[in-house]
């Protein structure tokens, strides 16, 4: 949101990638930290077990269909004046959901949590991959993306603790709060400085028939929705897998259930973004190789936390899963800037979320379901063959040079 005159002035690439690491950190800890605190929700509101599985679906399926929508927003409006209306509502709503009372009020909460977070991820990945020149992008985009690790950690841990200590509700309230004032702080800031041209915007429709008249793009796009199922699976449902197979407390369930995976995907992301920067420059693959790699090493250790009954050896499958989705993730922004025009990334990111929220919001409730007929073991193993499926279709992307 630029202010005009001589006051205005251009984003620091990583100054930039600084500020929103904190929008990210608090877009996944606000949709996170229901799912540490399943049980109370339940006692409280007398959930079910499948309406505990609609909290993730409402939020998902609301979140995705209004990605692509919000990516176009974005792409045409500025990238900047949507992740700030994005902030403001999610925050009010995280505020509001602290004072629902009936399990109907709380799935209201989440649609309307999905609609405002929708307009965050699109524009800021599309911000930073244009603020980067090619040499960064990958590990500025790994950067950005452990702000959303952090939230989901913090949404486990500090969501579980806040639970037993205080209750459910004063999380939402504090959270809304933090939120609130964050968009002010960042407001202030933005209005000084201006964002990146994204270049030609085309008309919806053209824009829309355009990518999906690329194969590369629907590859990609098919791919990202295959992760999207394993990553929500394991969002919504491991830390009450955890509750219920291995005896853990609310707060242990929700260190175990995030840490390690999250821990790992830090590395990941870090590694994997200086590799493929450097990979790239020597192979157009080297990012495309890099989310195959990472998918390749997180597949069996997906089965292998569904199959085990020893502790120790699920820890070691989520640090390896975690590590792997690491590696998949700092590319996915720079693997679509290689295939998409620049008018287009935010769009071209959102429909990609679109499909993976979808299919993710039907096997969130999918596990609940199952949870009571075969268990969340069977679950975790089906979707480790759905990553192998991800890994054939990014195996056979080609660039071509001049991309």
């Amino acid at each position: 949101m630029p202010e005009s005159g001589s006051r205005a002035h251009s984003l620091h690439p990583w100054l930039l990638v600084g500020l929103l690491w904190v929008v990210a950190a608090l877009n996944y800890l606000d949709r996170q930290v229901a799912f540490s605190m399943f049980p109370l929700l339940q006692r409280d509101l007398g959930a079910t077990s499948t309406q505990l599985g609609l909290v993730g679906t409402v939020f998902l399926w609301t979140y995705g269909l209004l990605s692509p929508a919000a990516g176009y927003l974005a792409d045409r409006f500025g990238r900047i004046r949507i992740i700030l209306f994005g902030l403001i509502v999610w925050s009010a709503v995280t505020w509001l959901t602290g004072h629902v009372r009936t399990v109907e009020e709380l799935l209201w909460t989440r649609a309307l949590m999905g609609v405002s977070e929708a307009c965050y991820l699109p524009a800021a990945l599309a911000l930073v991959v244009a603020a980067h020149p090619e040499k960064t992008r990958s590990l500025a985009a790994g950067i950005h993306q452990s702000g959303l690790y952090s939230g989901v950690i913090l949404g486990g841990v500090w969501g579980g603790w806040m639970g037993e200590t205080h209750g459910w509700r004063m999380a939402f309230t504090v959270l809304g709060a933090v939120g609130i004032v964050y968009f002010v702080i960042l407001f202030a800031f933005f209005r000084r400085h201006t964002e990146p041209s994204p270049g030609t915007v085309p008309h919806p429709l053209h824009g829309f028939g355009e990518l999906l008249r690329n194969p590369a793009f629907l590859r990609l796009g098919a791919a990202f929705g295959l992760v999207g199922v394993a990553n929500w699976l394991v969002y919504t449902w491991l830390p009450a897998f955890l509750v219920e197979n291995y005896s853990l407390g609310l707060a242990q369930a929700g260190f175990t259930a995030t840490f390690y995976l999250q821990v790992a995907s830090y590395a990941g992301i870090l590694a994997g973004g200086f590799a493929s920067d450097r990979w790239q420059q020597v192979s157009s693959r080297g990012r495309i190789l890099t989310q195959v790699i990472g998918l390749g090493v997180a597949a069996p250790f997906l089965f292998l936390m569904g199959t085990t009954k020893s502790f120790p050896i699920l820890v070691v499958g989520l640090i390896l899963f975690g590590l792997g989705r690491g590696l998949y993730d700092c590319n996915t922004m720079p693997v679509l800037s290689q295939f998409v025009s620049p008018g287009l990334r935010s769009t071209g990111y959102g429909l990609m979320n679109c499909l993976s929220c979808l299919l993710g919001g039907v096997m969130a409730g999918l596990a609940g379901y199952l949870k009571s007929q075969l268990g969340l073991a069977a679950a975790f193993q089906c979707s480790a063959g759905v990553l192998l499926l991800a890994v054939i279709l990014l195996s056979v992307l080609k660039p071509r040079p001049n991309q």
